[in-house]
């Protein structure tokens, strides 16, 4: 298939062996991104070719695991997502959750910790984790990433693998704020993976909550830098934080 333009591939690439589960949703998936999507991606050289890897992306659309599914995997890696504990227990998708090995997140429980352990121990292993720090699609009024949880640094100065910063645009367009499935669309989804983001400077330092907000919000802005690039405008100067009763106020 001829690239399209501006789509960065790098040479040489082999994939992860896929299990049986991971055959049946490439089979799935791939044909169905192509059929929605037309695709303009960047920096996909970025992405490690083995070992661990924390790929930290923003979320616009519950549409999002589709086409990053497909990227990691174009990339010639398989993708692990941090995923909310009820689609492990839902019909069917449940079984190909646990069958593709993606990490279970029990958010506001006593087993929240179990989540980051998860997640790890699969970049122990050389998997590539995909996180959405928000926690749940933007509710910024502009669509820019929102103020992040800390989990993601915890994860990233524990584990010491690169961190991988993905901005992508364009899913909203088949599944929005509208709530509405917009199949014939086809839009243009941008993707771009940008370069490890640099976290020495917190190399043996404590994970206090500070420390934790700081390299959470650096490895954000990381994120919304390369949004910033892919929709030509300027973000926020601070991000938006849906816990303020001024920007609940904002959503009502």
């Amino acid at each position: 298939m001829a690239r399209k333009a501006g789509e960065t591939v790098a040479e040489g690439r082999r994939h992860e062996r896929p299990n049986p589960w991971f055959r049946f949703c490439i089979v799935l998936i791939w044909p169905l991104v192509q059929l929605l999507t037309r695709r303009e991606r960047h920096g996909l050289a970025n992405l490690p070719r083995t070992g661990g890897v924390l790929v930290v992306a923003n979320h616009v659309s519950i549409v999002d695991p589709l086409t990053v599914a497909q990227l990691i995997y174009d990339g010639g890696r398989l993708p692990h997502f941090m995923a909310k504990q009820s689609l492990f227990t839902a019909p069917v998708i449940g079984r190909v959750m646990r069958g593709t090995q993606q990490i279970p997140v029990r958010r506001n429980s006593t087993e929240a910790a179990g989540s980051l352990s998860a997640a790890l121990e699969a970049l122990e292993r050389g998997l590539v984790v995909i996180i959405y720090p928000e926690g749940t699609t933007t509710r910024d009024p502009g669509q820019w990433p929102m103020r992040a949880r800390t989990g993601v640094a915890r994860i990233a100065l524990t584990s010491g693998v690169p961190v991988i910063p993905l901005a992508q645009w364009g899913t909203h367009r088949i599944y929005g704020r509208d709530r509405k499935l917009h199949l014939f669309r086809r839009p243009v989804v941008h993707a771009r993976l940008g370069e490890p983001v640099d976290l020495t400077k917190w190399q043996g330092v404590g994970q206090t909550p500070a420390v934790l907000r700081e390299v959470t919000d650096t490895i954000m802005a990381g994120v919304t830098a390369s949004l910033a690039q892919i929709r030509g405008e300027v973000p926020p100067a601070q991000p938006w934080d849906p816990r303020t009763t001024a920007n609940e106020e904002t959503v009502a």
